[in-house]
């Protein structure tokens, strides 16, 4: 195929696969269009699927409010119709936080539970040692629009109903054991149907003399907090290996739903009522997990631990037991990001590394578009919406691109805090947790 015949063919393709996701997700989720009910957004890959979404934004222009935030944290906030609701850590409290998304006020704030964690520049295995960047309130709370469920790296997993009333409370250390994890828990819980599902990856201390930890994936009933199932997850990981801060995603292929997990070295898929496990890929060595998985159209996309291989394996119904490398459809070695989550929009891929080198790929292929250096270090996910990519650095700046083959910068929109948590955006505003405000940018 010629080259030009061959972009023609690409250019084709994508607008066919544009149109086609479009439609499928307008029919499936647009009652719930305004809403960003978990980390990442309702589909769980950082996709805003609204139109009017802000392009322009400084702290005295655009900015619908600023809330001060008590305590800090880096976890994401969500959005159902008019309620945000956040979780932070002030002093030894864990709180869970409700806004009002029109008036930018607290409507209530509630104390989950309490816990103190350790920073050092050093691990201690078999001990949480956190991150200087992150506390107890790095994971995001998720809704389903009656019932709100927090999560804390102190094990702390509690539900309540919107107006602040708790619904019942467990800790995942007393049930299961103290986490091991190296550099403090951080995994998001997610919501299927009447059940709310957790992952804990870490390591085994299996080489060593004493006691061994599992990981596992645990469901509870959203509104009782009784546990419905339980498995263990084995991986050939060892120590660090087996370390992931990544939150699970959902995909239905053919007919059936599967929750997929990445980390460990191995990604797997789960049945998310019963606990079942569909298929696993394993030997994706790398090292331990921060960036986690993200569903495109069939395929699922990421990046082995410690900025190891990106890859992209398509979805089957076929997908059944124990898979080899056959089932990886594309990768690529470099330039791959660490933290950051891959973003995509139609049939692009995009990433972003911790020192700020953007890329673009073909979905299906692979193929590098582009490649471009944006300014400062990045932790938080970009987020897509309206043919743009939204990179949001550390240091308040968000640097809008677009959404296309060819690199095209829009615009830098800054703002005078520390930037750590993903993006939001909901009701044609974008929403941007800093270390000290919550900021609504977009029209009142």
């Amino acid at each position: 195929m010629t080259g030009g015949a061959y972009q023609a063919f690409g250019l084709r393709m994508r607008t066919l696969c544009t149109v086609a996701v479009f439609c499928a997700l307008l029919i499936a989720s647009d009652s719930h269009a305004a809403n960003w009910p978990q980390w990442r957004g309702p589909e769980g890959n950082s996709v805003c699927r609204e139109t009017g979404m802000p392009l322009v934004w400084r702290e005295n222009f655009n900015m619908a409010w600023k809330a001060e935030l008590p305590g800090w944290g880096n976890s994401t906030p969500i959005v159902w119709e008019n309620a945000v609701f956040v979780t932070s850590q002030q002093d030894d409290k864990l709180l869970l936080v409700r806004l009002d998304k029109k008036a930018g006020k607290i409507v209530w704030s509630r104390e989950v539970g309490r816990g103190t964690f350790e920073q050092a520049a050093k691990s201690k295995r078999g001990q949480q040692i956190f991150h200087r960047l992150h506390n107890l309130a790095t994971p995001s709370p998720v809704t389903d629009g009656q019932t709100v469920v927090a999560h804390f790296g102190n094990g702390d997993l509690a539900a309540y109903d919107f107006e602040g009333k708790q619904l019942w409370k467990r800790n995942l250390q007393d049930d299961h054991g103290k986490y091991t994890i190296w550099w403090g828990h951080a995994n998001s819980p997610v919501i299927y149907k009447d059940l709310v599902i957790s992952v804990c990856m870490q390591d085994s201390l299996a080489d060593l003399k004493g006691e061994t930890r599992d990981s596992y994936v645990v469901a509870h009933e959203l509104k009782t907090g009784k546990r419905r199932w339980f498995v263990k997850r084995a991986t050939e990981a060892h120590a660090e290996e087996a370390d992931a801060y990544t939150t699970p995603v959902f995909q239905t292929v053919d007919k059936r739903v599967e929750m997929i997990v990445f980390g460990g070295n191995q990604l797997d898929s789960f049945d998310p009522a019963t606990g079942q496990r569909w298929w696993y890929l394993p030997g994706l060595r790398g090292g331990r997990t921060v960036t986690g998985p993200t569903v495109a159209g069939q395929y699922v996309v990421a990046t082995r631990g410690m900025r190891g291989p990106l890859l992209a394996m398509k979805l089957s119904p076929l997908n059944e037991g124990q898979l080899t490398n056959r089932a990886i459809a594309w990768s690529q070695e470099t330039g791959t990001p660490d933290s950051c989550c891959p973003a995509v929009w139609a049939d692009l891929v995009f990433t972003v590394t911790d020192d700020g080198i953007a890329r673009c790929y073909n979905g299906f292929s692979g193929r590098l578009w582009w490649k471009e250096r944006l300014k400062g270090s990045y932790k938080a996910s970009p987020m897509t919406g309206e043919n743009r990519v939204y990179f949001l650095n550390q240091d308040g700046l968000c640097t809008v691109v677009s959404a296309s083959t060819h690199f095209q910068r829009l615009v830098e929109n800054q703002l005078s805090d520390q930037t750590i948590a993903s993006p939001a955006a909901a009701g044609g505003q974008i929403l941007i947790r800093g270390r000290k405000w919550l900021y609504c940018i977009g029209q009142k």
